[in-house]
């Protein structure tokens, strides 16, 4: 009887301990919150107004071949995420689109089919002066978007890059419940503060400098895994059958595959190969985790503007 009220005892003393950790982050995160809300101040790129809410567009450069950068699930800071890739791009017109709720964004917490996600990107590329056909570059999730965008829109599409983009396909099965209260975890694990410890320098890409690091884990700890992240998983399986239901536009297509382990899906590789070669794509492996933007930076931007080149006919 008395060891079970010593270890009832020391249960009672680690749960306090763990709740004044618990406070002491959260204290802590909002401290470095209000000294880091200056770096949020000057958007890296130009606001615009869409359904009465702020989006953030980046461009750089004019050139004839518009490359658009669409961000994978969740990524906080798609402008800096990318910025190792697109700086190795020469000539051609660099767009990043932060969809609401990503980078300087804001959110908007409401849920939002695909289709609408495509339409508010659409009309905010043309406010911020963006015109012509688009290179799309999706990373994972995103790919949907870009898949849609060429049907739904096939005059506006010159070609598309995925950068392990996912496909209809590698939602087959998917456990929708399961991911959503896994994001729910991790949105509350953001509002108590403890988010901040899985930004840290080691962990951002390499290519950003401390300032550029600090004003993603800025972004990070103020956004991530926010409602409008949340509620773009909830309508994946819309945007699959609605994909499913047309024919993919016979453009040119690159794909980058990872070699999967971080997808969670033993048969990614194969759900890439099976589309490429269905729809007549290019597909290069690579041995590296999802991010493949950011882990093989070099190998990625050489064979985009290589093919890029060839959409002229030429050779680069």
């Amino acid at each position: 009887m008395r060891v079970l009220k010593v270890i009832g005892k020391a249960l009672i003393v680690l749960f306090i301990v763990f709740l004044v950790a618990l406070l002491a982050v959260f204290i802590y995160n909002r401290v470095m919150m209000i000294k880091e809300s200056e770096l949020l101040e000057d958007p890296l790129g130009q606001m615009v107004e869409v359904d009465g809410h702020k989006m953030c567009i980046f461009s750089r450069g004019e050139a004839k071949h518009t490359v658009v950068f669409l961000a994978g699930s969740g990524v906080a800071s798609p402008i800096l995420d990318f910025k190792g890739l697109y700086s190795q791009l020469d000539d051609v017109r660099i767009v990043v689109i932060e969809k609401f709720g990503y980078g300087f964004s804001d959110v908007v917490e409401e849920h939002r089919p695909f289709d609408k996600i495509l339409r508010q990107d659409r009309e905010a590329l043309k406010k911020a002066g963006i015109k012509g056909k688009l290179i799309l570059c999706p990373h994972s999730m995103s790919g949907l978007e870009a898949l849609m965008w060429a049907q739904e829109y096939p005059d506006e599409v010159e070609a598309i890059i995925g950068l392990d983009m996912a496909l209809p396909r590698s939602y087959d099965g998917c456990d929708f419940k399961a991911t959503e209260r896994y994001e729910r975890f991790a949105s509350l694990g953001r509002a108590v503060g403890i988010i901040r410890f899985f930004y840290g320098d080691s962990t951002l890409p390499d290519n950003l400098t401390k300032h550029e690091k600090e004003v993603y884990r800025a972004i990070a700890c103020q956004k991530a895994v926010n409602d409008d992240v949340i509620n773009e998983t909830r309508a994946i399986s819309d945007a699959v059958e609605q994909i499913d239901k047309k024919p993919i536009p016979g453009i040119p297509m690159l794909m980058f595959s990872s070699n999967g382990n971080d997808t969670g899906l033993d048969n990614w590789v194969q759900i890439q190969k099976d589309f490429a070669k269905g729809n007549k794509a290019e597909l290069v492996e690579l041995d590296c985790g999802h991010s493949v933007h950011n882990e093989k930076t070099e190998e990625v931007s050489g064979k985009m503007m290589t093919f890029i080149a060839s959409l002229d006919g030429k050779k680069k």
